[in-house]
C-alpha cells in the first residue's frame, strides 16, 4: 500500500472519527438540556411570561428572546406563520433575555406596553424597527419612542412604568430561570421542554411537527 493511499485512509479516519464525536457531543448536549428542563420545569414557563395562543394548546414553543437580536427578528413572523399553519394547536411562551448592551431597557418598555395592553403591537413595532434603534448591537431606548407611534400608547405612563421596581423583578427573573437552563444565546428554543438538538428553522419545524404527532396519537 503507497504512502499516498495511508495518508488518504488516515484522513478518512480521521473525519469519521471528528463526525461520530460531533454527533455524540451535540447528543449529549440536548440529552443534558432537556433533563435541566426537565428538573427545571418552573423555570421554563412563569406566570408572568407572556403567552400568545390558547392556553391548553398541545404543543407549547418557550422562546428565549432579545429585541436587539437580529436573528430573533428574522424568526418572530416565521413562528407566527408556523402557528397560523397549525390554528389552535400552537402556543408561544416568550422569556426575556437582553444579552446585548441597552436591550434590558427596550424589554423594560415592553413590559411597560403589557400593562397598557400593548404588549404584541409594541414587540412587533419593536422588532420592525431594530435597525433604527440598534448600532454594533448596542440598543438605545431613546431611539425606540418614534416607532411606537400609532399604537394608542400613553408614552408619559409607559416611561415610568418602564422603571419600576416589579419590571427589574421580572426581567432578573428571566435571565435567571436562562442562567439554570443554560441558555447563553438568542433565540433559543424548547418544544413542550424539548431544546433544539440544533440551532436551525427546520430544527424548530421538525419538533413541533413531532409534538403535534405526538398529541395526535394520544
Amino acid at each position: 500500500m503507497s504512502q499516498k493511499t495511508l495518508f488518504i485512509f488516515a484522513a478518512v479516519g480521521l473525519l469519521l472519527a471528528f463526525v461520530v464525536g460531533t454527533l455524540f457531543y451535540t447528543s449529549e448536549q440536548v440529552e443534558q438540556s432537556t433533563q435541566l428542563a426537565d428538573s427545571n420545569s418552573d423555570a421554563l414557563i412563569r406566570m408572568h411570561s407572556p403567552a400568545l395562543g390558547k392556553q391548553d394548546a398541545p404543543v407549547v414553543i418557550v422562546e428565549f428572546l432579545d429585541p436587539a437580536c437580529e436573528t430573533c427578528k428574522v424568526f418572530y413572523p416565521r413562528v407566527k406563520e408556523l402557528m397560523a399553519e397549525h390554528p389552535d394547536q400552537i402556543r408561544l411562551v416568550l422569556r426575556f433575555t437582553p444579552f446585548h448592551t441597552g436591550s434590558d431597557k427596550v424589554v423594560a418598555v415592553l413590559e411597560a406596553a403589557r400593562k397598557q395592553g400593548k404588549f404584541w403591537p409594541t414587540l412587533e413595532a419593536v422588532l420592525n424597527s431594530q435597525a433604527e434603534w440598534t448600532e454594533h448591537h448596542v440598543a438605545n431606548v431613546d431611539l425606540v419612542w418614534p416607532h411606537l407611534e400609532g399604537l394608542g400608547l400613553d408614552i408619559d405612563q409607559l416611561k415610568i412604568d418602564m422603571n419600576a421596581p416589579e419590571v427589574a423583578a421580572l426581567i432578573a427573573q428571566d435571565l435567571a430561570d436562562a442562567n439554570t437552563l443554560n441558555v447563553t444565546k438568542t433565540p433559543d428554543f424548547f418544544v413542550n421542554g424539548r431544546p433544539l438538538p440544533s440551532f436551525g428553522f427546520q430544527q424548530l419545524t421538525d419538533l413541533v411537527d413531532a409534538a403535534l404527532h405526538e398529541a395526535q396519537r394520544r
